[in-house]
């Protein structure tokens, strides 16, 4: 399953959240933390529940949930969230600062009868610092960075460069490849900025993301282009792969290129990242 885009929609929009599908994002997250005010918060679960038990909806991609952090208030979105046979793929778990954050969540989520995967936000010093601790964790499928409440956390001050979540960015990354989960970049907040989206965009893939968050519909197709393989690398990688199965040595030449186990992972990857945007 892809999770090139990861797209947020207010808990408490139910017609923004019916909407979010149709933007062909690989991932839709019914937000009930950040996006919606604190005397909102009811209004918002029974806004979700009705989208997620609605017959009517049943959209191809990946559907979740966002949680909040508190354990109390997580408690009563479960509880009202997962009420009925509502369709829900996943739970996101917001400022997860340890393993024992994301169990604390899941455990609710199988005392109202879900055993779902977990997407872990590392968002704060504590949780990058813990990030290889929370991509290990049981339920964790995917873990996220989240570089604006990070920066928030530690006082930083955000800049178009980025320097300063630079280290906790590629931590994260690393983290997530260690588990073999994947790992999802941060969003960009300038809804207008296209081109530093898909600057960035290229940027993450380049340090092994497999997605990036988004907040808005515009910015869904320019993340999953970016995502997406060139017909080029596809090709050199299906080369690649074809000699590999018949090449007698650990070290074989593709064209003019000398191939070996690593530029093999990286077709494979290639391929994988290739297969999985077309079947989403």
């Amino acid at each position: 399953m892809a999770r090139r885009s990861v797209l947020f929609s207010p808990g408490d929009e139910p017609e923004l959240m019916r909407k979010a599908p149709g933007t062909d994002a690989d991932t839709v997250v019914f937000d009930l933390e950040d996006a919606v005010a604190p005397g909102r918060k009811a209004t918002a679960r029974a806004a979700v529940n009705e989208v997620l038990t609605d017959p009517a909806f049943d959209p191809d991609c990946e559907v979740c949930v966002r949680f909040n952090a508190d354990p109390e208030t997580a408690a009563e979105d479960a509880a009202a969230v997962l009420e009925g046979d509502g369709r829900i793929d996943a739970a996101m778990a917001p400022k997860a600062g340890s393993a024992a954050d994301v169990d604390r969540l899941h455990e609710e989520l199988e005392a109202n009868g879900r055993d779902l995967p977990v997407i872990a936000l590392c968002e704060s010093a504590a949780g990058v610092l813990n990030a290889e601790g929370i991509a290990g964790a049981d339920p964790v499928d995917a873990i996220a960075f989240g570089a604006e409440d990070l920066a928030a956390d530690i006082g930083a001050t955000r800049t178009e460069a980025g320097t300063e979540i630079s280290h906790a960015r590629q931590h994260v990354v690393l983290a997530a490849g260690a588990a073999g989960v994947d790992a999802i970049d941060t969003l960009v907040t300038d809804i207008g900025a296209t081109e530093r989206l898909a600057e960035e965009t290229a940027f993450a893939r380049g340090l092994g993301y497999d997605g990036k968050m988004a907040i808005h519909p515009g910015q869904v197709g320019v993340i999953n282009e970016a995502f997406t393989p060139d017909p080029e690398d596809v090709e050199w990688a299906r080369k690649v792969l074809d000699a590999a199965e018949t090449a007698d040595r650990g070290v074989f030449r593709v064209d003019d290129e000398m191939i070996d186990a690593p530029l093999i992972a990286r077709a494979e990857t290639i391929i994988d990242r290739h297969d999985a945007a077309t079947d989403g």
